[in-house]
């Protein structure tokens, strides 16, 4: 072989695992704004629509798809949490059984606190999640690890977190013009990149 051609054939060989391992690479989140867009409030009580309610299948199904676990397990843990929740005990913590089942919150009502450096959601009034603006930073709920960003991009606020094994659930709360819609955009994705979107909508309550 001419040592020309041997030459750039060792070239390739020496690039292709430094290609290889920039492929590998971790995906990093790009952290978000923390500071607040003039005139954007999501203060308030909030009812989901009736056609929100009816899409609980599709959520069940997504987190079936994206989450690499047992649905069963997940919803059966879930309504285990909310039992002891309503009758006065513990929950006893989040479900273990993956990202979404572990970090994703929902109810058919929420109260929305909006302070100058984070937002508070209360969910069903059972559960309230802190979001503080512009934070970057690991979170950990019993054994499961994730990255967490979140904060502003034009009006929406956007809460993002990526789980060790690459599945990811971004969380878009967005208002309408008159500010009596929320509208929110749950994307799951899972760690073969596949992602599914479901969108609730709650009325404002006077």
């Amino acid at each position: 072989m001419p040592a020309k051609i041997l030459k750039r054939n060792l070239g390739y060989l020496v690039l292709l695992p430094v290609f290889l391992l920039a492929c590998a690479a971790p995906e990093v989140l790009t952290p978000r704004d923390a500071a607040v867009p003039a005139g954007v409030d999501f203060s308030g009580q909030w009812k989901m629509r009736p056609e929100s309610k009816r899409d609980q299948h599709r959520i069940n199904e997504a987190i079936n798809r994206t989450d690499g676990v047992d649905n069963k397990t997940v919803l059966r843990e879930m309504i285990n949490s909310q039992r002891k929740s309503q009758n006065g005990g513990s929950s006893g913590g989040k479900s273990k059984a993956g990202l979404v089942g572990v970090f994703l919150e929902s109810g058919d009502s929420l109260k929305i606190t909006q302070t100058t450096h984070a937002l508070f959601i209360s969910f069903d009034r059972a559960i309230v999640e802190e979001f503080r603006f512009g934070e970057n930073r690991p979170i950990n709920v019993g054994q499961a690890d994730a990255f967490r960003v979140s904060g502003w991009e034009g009006g929406d606020y956007i809460v993002e977190t990526l789980g060790e094994k690459g599945m990811k659930l971004t969380d878009r709360y967005s208002l309408s013009s008159d500010g009596q819609v929320l509208t929110r955009h749950i994307t799951l994705r899972s760690k073969n990149l596949e992602e599914v979107t479901i969108v609730q909508e709650f009325d404002r309550q006077k």
